[in-house]
């Protein structure tokens, strides 16, 4: 079978590789739709920690091809892929605080994911989305990680919440904070986005600070900063109100840094949050995609074959580009 993988940093191929075969509890997986993440660019330049040589690939959809012993999945059973496989045992996992495990093994990161024909995953890790389309079920884990940021920054009917970022997350970001009853501006640059992010449920959009401030005023109640570089996230303190709140999305390298002012965080009390992945969200975003609460049709920017992906990973994402869809096979 073909499969894109990182074979160090800077060196992403796509090659041939024997099919796997699942161990006991795991099933092995026919690949339908993978999305392309800005983690995977991140593992890419080695500003993310992961485990080549491996798979990448942890935002994927597919269907039950083989069982191991011990899973009583039905063959044919159409899943979306949780990635996250926590130990159980550490001080995190006993507190519940899952997606802070001391010893997280992420599919697609530390072990083999789901830009292949096939994945072998654990059966606990392969969640059923019934008759979900497959190229929307590929955005479970996107959603599941944005409902945790969601969750953390908890929007209120009536709230001004502040999106930064126009990607798949701030998209994610925008609907759910608009299902939610808050009046909801995304910043971005990029004119089509802004055009996108109304559509799907933003009451109004900016495309610089300045544009913000004369639109928010004092500030929104609450800042969802998803566009993960230095200059967002400085300024997305400063664009919350008194007593506001700043939930960081955004995922930026390893070991960069960046200025906050402990004085001006302190005399306006604004709570500064980070969000990590999805404990215990995935089912949730699974039904919202089902029920049609949160529509990822509009977010497929284009859909190619896993020939392409190893180039589409090693280079910028596309002017305007929200999400690449990867179609095995």
């Amino acid at each position: 079978m073909h499969a894109t993988r990182l074979l160090a940093t800077g060196d992403v191929r796509t090659v041939n590789v024997p099919v796997p075969t699942p161990g006991p509890g795991e099933v092995l997986v026919r690949v339908l739709a993978a999305g392309i993440c800005g983690t995977d660019r991140h593992l890419f330049k080695g500003e993310f920690p992961c485990a080549p040589p491996v798979t990448l690939g942890h935002e994927f959809s597919g269907e039950v091809a083989a069982t191991g012993d011990g899973v009583t999945l039905a063959l044919g059973t159409r899943m979306a892929c949780d990635p996250n496989i926590a130990c159980g045992t550490c001080d995190a996992c006993l507190r519940g605080r899952v997606n802070l495990c001391a010893r997280n093994v992420a599919i697609g990161i530390h072990r083999d994911g789901g830009f292949a024909d096939y994945a072998v995953i654990p059966a606990h890790r392969a969640l059923p989305v019934g008759d979900l389309d497959p190229h929307h079920a590929a955005f479970a884990e996107p959603l599941a990680c944005t409902l945790h940021g969601l969750d953390l920054g908890a929007p209120r009917p009536g709230e001004r919440v502040l999106v930064i970022g126009g990607g798949v997350i701030g998209m994610l970001a925008v609907q759910l904070a608009a299902g939610a009853g808050a009046n909801v501006t995304l910043l971005t640059r990029d004119p089509g986005k802004r055009t996108l992010a109304q559509r799907i449920g933003a009451s109004q959009t900016a495309g610089t600070e300045g544009e913000v401030r004369a639109l928010l005023g004092p500030g929104a109640d609450l800042v969802v900063e998803c566009a993960g570089v230095p200059e967002t996230v400085e300024m997305a303190p400063r664009l919350a109100r008194a007593g506001g709140r700043v939930v960081v999305l955004g995922v930026l390298p390893k070991g960069e840094q960046v200025r906050i002012e402990p004085f001006d965080l302190l005399f306006r009390e604004i709570s500064l949050i980070h969000s990590f992945i999805n404990p215990f969200t995935q089912s949730r975003a699974i039904q919202l995609l089902r029920d049609g609460q949160i529509g990822v049709a509009p977010l497929v920017s284009r859909v190619i074959r896993l020939s392409e992906a190893a180039h589409a990973i090693a280079n910028p994402a596309r002017p305007g580009e929200v999400k690449v869809l990867v179609i095995p096979g």
